[in-house]
């Protein structure tokens, strides 16, 4: 479906929790299953993604990680210690195990191994950078932490480092929300895991996000409690349809290559039906196109997630439009009887609204009623 000789965008945990948070989108889940770059995508439908880290931010998020893992991770334990585990012992020489292997299933094959090694080994150990799959609507996805570390008590722990600043001990909590919505997947990954030992390790379901202290490049930590998002998550993973089911609801051929025509290529993404919303400007490559369209056929989704909601089964601004002047819908459909009932009170405010004026030009001189009126 991506072209014959275009390379597979890797599935990573952001994606993973954006296409969780919107699991009625049958195009991104296809797409993504497929391994489609939709940026690619989206600049040959002549909507490019506006979003995308700097260089500048990747540079400076890549030195600080390495600050933060330097000297075999000692001050990355040394928080995870001071933050999730005070009572257990210094961390005085942590293993630090190596998880080179071929290909992903490889990496995360040697880092279930590693996992397995710590558990029976005890003490402190650090994976840096472990490979984890996930299995995704019937597709595995392969995650990379920034790192996970073994407890002496034989739990694990997610670290997530970001390069966002935390200024008094408190970051921008939508920074931090995003953050902790990526960690609940690599969580739940991570439960997978678990789930093949016997027994089965905990997974700590409080991570450590570790960021720069205020506007210094020394490392600072929280723990962050991740239960809600990974419930969330899980739930939501749980109810994406299987990409094979997608997949045979399109037409033979179906071809996603940035290369190909661009009526062929708008043929073929218009064939998988969206679930547009405002909020995937900040998640999707492709969500540009989407709200073109979306607009383009008078979708109520491209007002938001919570006004379609309260529509029920108004899908169109035009029913809306109709249900609220009177000439279409059900009147014993709340939605349709809370239109009208709001264009009866607009239709009230506007007429007020005219009357009050009138009044207060009939008042006026003659002289300064024609300035008004003029006016």
């Amino acid at each position: 479906m991506r072209g014959p000789d275009v390379p597979a965008k890797a599935l990573d945990a952001r994606a993973l929790a954006a296409l969780a948070a919107n699991p009625g989108c049958k195009r991104r889940a296809i797409l993504d299953g497929a391994g489609v770059n939709k940026a690619a995508l989206a600049d040959a439908l002549g909507s490019p993604a506006q979003s995308g880290q700097s260089q500048f931010a990747f540079m400076r998020g890549n030195a600080f990680e390495a600050r933060v893992k330097a000297d075999g991770g000692a001050e990355l334990l040394r928080l995870v210690r001071e933050k999730l585990d005070p009572g257990a012992e210094p961390p005085g020489h942590a293993h630090v195990p190596e998880l080179r292997a071929t290909g992903p299933e490889g990496r995360a094959a040697r880092t279930a191994l590693a996992l397995r090694e710590a558990v029976a080994t005890g003490g402190w150990t650090l994976l840096d950078h472990p490979m984890l799959a996930l299995d995704v609507a019937g597709s595995p996805a392969f995650l990379e932490p920034d790192a996970v570390v073994v407890h002496p008590d034989g739990s694990w722990t997610v670290v997530e480092i970001k390069s966002f600043p935390m200024l008094d001990g408190s970051a921008d909590p939508a920074k931090v929300g995003a953050a902790a919505r990526q960690s609940a997947v690599y969580v739940l990954a991570l439960e997978e895991v678990a789930a093949r030992l016997d027994p089965a390790p905990r997974v700590r379901h409080r991570i450590l996000l570790v960021c720069p202290k205020d506007f210094s490049n020394l490392p600072t930590a929280s723990a962050v409690d991740v239960r809600k998002q990974r419930a969330v998550t899980g739930r939501q993973l749980a109810r994406l349809t299987r990409i094979e089911e997608i997949a045979d609801a399109l037409p033979e051929g179906t071809c996603f290559a940035p290369d190909r025509p661009a009526t062929e290529l708008t043929a073929a993404v218009e064939s998988v039906p969206a679930a547009y919303a405002p909020e995937c400007l900040a998640a999707c490559e492709l969500a540009f196109h989407c709200r073109e369209r979306a607009r383009a056929s008078g979708a109520v989704t491209a007002l938001g997630r919570s006004l379609r909601a309260e529509l029920g089964g108004l899908t169109s601004v035009d029913d809306v439009l109709a249900a609220a002047g009177g000439t279409a819908g059900d009147p014993a459909d709340p939605a349709v009887a809370a239109l009208r009932r709001a264009a009866e009170l607009r239709a009230e405010a506007l007429a007020h609204g005219h009357e009050t004026l009138r009044h207060r030009q009939e008042s006026l001189p003659d002289r300064e009623r024609e300035g008004a009126v003029c006016r």
